[in-house]
């Protein structure tokens, strides 16, 4: 009896021991997560000033090129050989595209610095303010917008509106060779080509809704997909599709700051799906139109 309780005793010390050293380990762990995460805040934080300040800092050269460039076209264009004038037409069109980059770094820092102001909103509302907004990009186009009912949601309408209007523009730029049926086509005058499609929808997924904006445009391999959301990562050339590398990040950026996440799948030549989630446990009813900030589209 002696040593049957002696062992057993030693096997609770032994028990309690390692209850004690794992704990110890755990607590030494979630130290260095905090300690870490805390670094990591402090280094995209002044990450984000540095991009603010360069950013900003870069806009009066560029606009004296832009301008002195401009004027050297306007006073003395007759007197420039077609090599002179070349070379301007380069300064002018580098300097455009310069000027682009710079608001695009200017936005993706505003993104981490703007301070989340989080309400109930509609998302139909959100998407159809920036399809107006974009409708001087599908002039000309016979562009199909597919918007399913979507579920309004606690968030930074400011934030969300931009995640969509990147992932629309995206979807306009990248279906630009589905050129479209035309009325003579319809009326059987010559083969119909394909038209633009572009879906904006939702699923639920572990209790969470998750937005899709799908399109049917050139889609990509997704042997590249990690580089998507790369800064100034871009899968095709500016002589194909213009852009800068900057505003599937910004996407990513707003996506996170609202706690969800961002995943994309693609086919070349048969479109790409982007899907995100904003990390909102508690979703708002689109009926209860009460409670909606931005009202109903």
């Amino acid at each position: 009896m002696v040593c049957g309780g002696v062992a057993a005793f030693r096997d609770v010390t032994k028990r309690k021991e390692d209850e004690r050293e794992i704990q110890k380990l755990s607590d030494e762990l979630e130290h260095r997560v905090i300690v870490r995460t805390a670094q990591l805040e402090t280094a995209n934080k002044e990450l984000e000033a540095f991009s603010y300040s360069v950013s900003h800092d870069l806009r009066a050269p560029l606009r004296h090129i832009g301008g002195f460039s401009k004027l050297l076209v306007e006073e003395f264009a007759s007197s420039l050989d077609p090599i002179a004038q070349y070379y301007v037409e380069r300064i002018q069109s580098g300097t455009q595209k310069m000027g682009l980059l710079v608001d695009e770094l200017l936005n993706l820092a505003r993104v981490g610095r703007h301070a989340l102001s989080l309400q109930p909103y509609s998302l139909n509302s959100i998407v159809a303010e920036v399809i107006a907004i974009l409708q001087p990009d599908s002039q000309g186009r016979h562009v199909k917008w597919v918007i399913a009912d979507l579920p309004a949601v606690e968030c930074d309408p400011v934030l969300v509106k931009q995640v969509f209007q990147n992932l629309l523009a995206n979807a306009l730029k990248f279906t630009r060779p589905r050129v479209g049926a035309s009325e003579s086509s319809q009326a059987g005058m010559r083969p119909p080509t394909l038209r633009t499609v572009i879906e904006v929808t939702h699923k639920e997924q572990d209790g969470q809704p998750v937005f899709m904006v799908r399109d049917n445009g050139v889609g990509f391999s997704m042997k590249y997909v990690d580089k998507l959301f790369g800064v100034f990562q871009r899968l095709h050339s500016a002589e194909e599709f213009e852009g800068t590398g900057i505003g599937l990040v910004t996407v990513q950026r707003i996506v996170q700051k609202h706690g969800g996440r961002v995943w994309a799948q693609g086919e070349p030549d048969k479109g790409a799906t982007f899907y995100f989630t904003l990390g909102v446990e508690k979703q708002v009813q689109s009926k209860n139109k009460a409670t909606i900030a931005g009202g109903q589209s």
